[in-house]
């Protein structure tokens, strides 16, 4: 959505697959890979206030009092931590050899997780840590967790992203008049502020997406969706296709001789499939309607419209039991009016098939109903 010629972002080596395989090949891939939740490691609580909160996200900070790796009921590295204020057990199921050196006693750590209250009193379960000094600042905004991949760690992403942060040719694409006309954020702040939230952020807004930064991220997906979709229904313009501009004695006969009078919402498509039907290119229409609309006899006057205007049409059906269905119906309708109906299905035998090919090639089958096989 900026206005800056792709630049190849700027990765370890060892990490540029695992980046490209979430499609992260670029500064701007990489700025735009927005986080899909926050944590808040801006504050610390005592451990007995996170106590009285159990089972609730909450940082800790203290000291290692105990390092070591228990074997029942299966291997483990338990770590306990105090502050003035209580202990806790840090446990880790899965956990690297360096790590016992890294949390010996007498360490001080920043633990974040959900803390439960176990067997052996409160413990949080591989929670993230932090080695710190004592006083270590604390963040400034909430950090953002992102869609990740395999070997693809968070402090990764966010180093990459940061990096590519600092690099990006900062173009806003929309005028300033629809930023100003849609009541949009820039898209500069609106990107920052969903990379780096500030602690006072409305966080439920960024939750549930409704913040302005991310109505801004929507519409210029919408907006580049929308884009796309026009130059692919330009590129199929282009093509071209026979334009169809009679609506002649068929087609009223037919009308005519219907047994009902078209309701609102059939004779509304029909007006716009037969303006369609007139361009000279290729009608890109879905009619939806439930069974029993009048979806068929629609078709049947699209068809009458093609025919009139001097070719022939196919009416194509998933399953031969709705062919048979479509074919009785319109055969039924467009027969008395003198229209030749070809019946065309994979399950014709070979010297009935090669009798409804001859009537098409011929042009005699003006319309021809069948199966897609």
């Amino acid at each position: 959505m900026l206005a800056s010629k792709p630049k190849t972002a700027k990765k370890i080596v060892s990490n540029e697959s695992k980046l490209a395989r979430l499609g992260l090949r670029t500064d701007m891939d990489l700025v735009l890979h927005l986080p899909m939740r926050y944590e808040d490691e801006t504050k610390v609580v005592s451990i007995r206030e996170a106590c009285l909160h159990g089972g609730e996200q909450s940082q800790v900070e203290g000291i290692v009092t105990k390092c070591e790796v228990g074997y029942k009921p299966r291997r483990q590295l338990l770590v306990t931590v105090a502050d003035e204020s209580g202990d806790l057990l840090l446990r880790f199921m899965n956990f690297y050899g360096s790590q016992v050196k890294q949390l010996a006693e007498g360490t001080r750590v920043r633990a974040r997780g959900e803390l439960k209250h176990g067997f052996f009193g409160a413990e949080m379960v591989h929670p993230g840590y932090k080695v710190v000094n004592e006083g270590a600042p604390l963040p400034t905004v909430l950090t953002p967790v992102y869609p990740s991949g395999e070997g693809l760690s968070q402090p990764i992403l966010r180093r990459a992203i940061n990096d590519a942060m600092r690099r990006i040719d900062w173009h806003d694409t929309l005028p300033a008049a629809l930023i100003e006309e849609m009541a949009l954020s820039d898209f500069e702040p609106a990107v920052r502020l969903l990379h780096y939230p500030p602690q006072q952020v409305d966080e439920h807004a960024l939750a549930d997406r409704s913040h302005p930064a991310w109505v801004r991220m929507k519409f210029d997906e919408l907006l580049a969706q929308q884009l796309s979709l026009k130059r692919a229904q330009r590129a199929r313009r282009s093509k071209g296709a026979a334009a169809l501009p009679v609506v002649g004695a068929l087609s009223a006969a037919f009308r005519a001789a219907l047994p009902f009078q078209l309701t609102d919402a059939q004779a509304r498509v029909l007006d716009e499939i037969r303006a369609d039907l007139r361009h000279p290119y290729p009608m890109q229409r879905l009619l939806q309607g439930d069974v029993g609309s009048g979806k068929t006899v629609v078709a049947a006057l699209a068809a009458a419209q093609a025919i009139d205007s001097g070719y022939q049409a196919v009416l194509m059906a998933p399953t031969e039991i709705l062919a048979d269905q479509h074919f009785r119906k319109i055969a039924a309708w467009l027969e008395p009016l003198g229209v030749s109906v070809a019946w065309l299905t994979g399950s014709l035998k070979k010297k009935d098939k090669l009798a409804a090919q001859a009537l098409i090639e011929s042009g005699q089958a003006q319309l021809v109903i069948g199966t897609h096989a």
